[in-house]
């Protein structure tokens, strides 16, 4: 019965309520309301918001060294968990079967365990930074601290429903995955899809002045 609503009916509202909402504040920011920039271009936005969209992912000179730890955590983490989702064999073969009906090459196991270890770490990190450093403490609201705890129980028990012989690690595994997709499109994880929008616009907004941003 619990198997089956967890594969089931669960699994299908979190897929929609993940997609609607993902759709939802993406077309909000391309397509929301802004002020009319009456002033005159003095060069093409689009140059500047590519420019923006990869330039953020390299620290500004000096700056580094002030945040060297979110930094460090924050790669950590976010090259772990992209290597684990899009490359550990069980979300290889899971995606073939339930999404895209292709696979490709996984990660081999050592790989997978070396990813895993980077993810937790950087995760870790980055928790406490976010709980020792007075002002990211802060400006750290509740939300952020679900977000990060729903994170780490997916990882966690996605670890432990690499013991496939014990359906109920699956299970459970499967169905933290539902609750973090249903909380996905109402917090700050929704950056995994908005930084590159944002980061386009922000760019554009500068370019169009003739601001190297």
């Amino acid at each position: 019965m619990i198997a089956n609503l967890i594969d089931g009916l669960l699994w299908n509202l979190a897929l929609i309520v993940f997609s609607v909402g993902v759709c939802w504040n993406l077309l909000r920011i391309v397509f929301g309301k802004r002020p009319v920039d009456l002033s005159e271009a003095r060069t093409s936005a689009l140059p500047g918001a590519i420019k923006t969209v990869f330039s953020r992912f390299k620290t500004v000179p000096g700056l580094f060294t002030h945040i060297k730890v979110q930094v460090v955590a924050g790669y950590l983490f976010h090259v772990g968990l992209f290597a684990l989702l899009f490359f550990g064999a069980p979300h290889v073969r899971f995606i073939d079967q339930e999404f895209l009906g292709f696979s490709w090459t996984a990660l081999p196991h050592f790989a997978f365990i070396i990813a895993a270890q980077m993810a937790f770490l950087g995760l870790l990190m980055l928790l406490l930074h976010r709980i020792l450093d007075p002002v990211s403490r802060l400006i750290s609201s509740t939300g952020d601290y679900v977000a990060t705890i729903l994170t780490f129980v997916v990882m966690l028990t996605g670890c432990l429903a690499l013991l496939e012989s014990f359906n109920e690690l699956r299970l459970l595994h499967r169905f933290s995955v539902e609750l973090f997709l249903i909380y996905f499109p109402f917090s700050s994880l929704m950056h995994a899809f908005t930084f590159v929008p944002s980061r386009a616009l922000t760019g554009a907004w500068f370019g169009r002045r003739g601001i190297n941003s």
